[in-house]
């Protein structure tokens, strides 16, 4: 609601905004007049005793179900266009294990890494023969690092696959990435694709978890502290990522850069947007205003 809130207040005005709260209980459009309930049938809603229907979605929903691809799948459907990435490359990008997976097919550098479809898939003694100490548990397919754990000690490994697949279907182990976290911002400008500037994640807690993501428990370092030609290694790897998925819009993708090496971490369909989030301040490091970065995404992605 941050993120979304943060987009209307500098949305560029030639278009009129219309905040649509989805919620299991139904989709409900934020009019003058209050909330108001939203068709899904005919994607309208009622304001001053008219109905108003959308023309073009911007879906802004972290995790499910409008990061994993679930709505732009219904709008597809629908036939109503949208900014975002499409359905298959939402799906794809959400779950860490897959993407990372077809990455790795096109040269990415990933972690090693074990799938476990179910609890005791592997035995807890084969999972650290393969991946050693520490490693990270988390789920294949959540979001906002929910479920994720660090295990240091081999008798902690247990009590971080019950908490994964509490949050997941499908769960991750991953060697330990030992280097500098860096983020890169990347969206389709008129002129082809642009690379915002790195940001440096150095969490105060062992990883970049939900605390440290939401509750100050970081420091986000924007330009990033690495030298230029690793950043332009970055650069490029994050647009091949973006190329490669077939993405839309903006996206961030998530890098542990060890040995000047940049591995992949995740990637980010629907990066935060909230005023404290990453993607505003890699803007205001590029010199470029969230209404001018919106107005651009919009004339280029419907135009394409």
């Amino acid at each position: 609601m941050k993120s979304a809130q943060t987009i209307v207040d500098h949305f560029p005005k030639t278009y009129s905004i219309i905040k649509i709260e989805v919620t299991k209980n139904g989709w409900f459009a934020h009019t003058t007049e209050g909330k108001t309930i939203f068709n899904m049938e005919d994607l309208s809603f009622a304001e001053a005793g008219k109905t108003v229907k959308i023309d073009i979605g911007l879906i802004y929903i972290h995790g499910n179900p409008g990061e994993n691809g679930k709505i732009q799948a219904y709008l597809d459907m629908k036939g109503l266009p949208y900014v975002n990435s499409g359905a298959l490359a939402s799906e794809l990008s959400f779950d860490k294990w897959y993407c990372n997976q077809f990455l790795s097919r096109f040269g990415i550098q990933v972690a090693k890494s074990l799938f476990l479809r179910h609890k005791g898939e592997f035995s807890n003694e084969y999972i650290l023969s393969e991946l050693g100490l520490p490693c990270f548990i988390k789920p294949s397919d959540s979001g906002s690092s929910f479920g994720i754990s660090r295990v240091n000690k081999a008798e902690d490994l247990e009590n971080a696959l019950e908490k994964a697949f509490a949050e997941g279907g499908t769960v991750v182990a991953e060697s330990f990435l030992n280097g500098t976290e860096v983020t890169c911002g990347v969206y389709r400008r008129k002129n082809g694709l642009h690379a915002l500037p790195l940001t440096e994640i150095a969490s105060d807690n062992e990883f970049f978890d939900y605390e440290a993501k939401y509750l100050g428990q970081s420091r986000e370092i924007t330009p990033a502290r690495i030298p230029d030609n690793v950043r332009n290694q970055v650069w490029e790897t994050a647009k091949k990522c973006y190329d490669l998925l077939q993405l839309k819009s903006i996206a961030r993708i998530d890098f542990m850069v060890v040995d000047n090496t940049p591995f992949v971490i995740e990637v980010n369909t629907t990066p935060g947007f909230s005023p404290a989030s990453i993607v505003p301040q890699m803007l205001a490091t590029d010199n470029i205003s969230i209404h001018d970065f919106w107005k651009e995404i919009f004339e280029v992605e419907l135009a394409g």
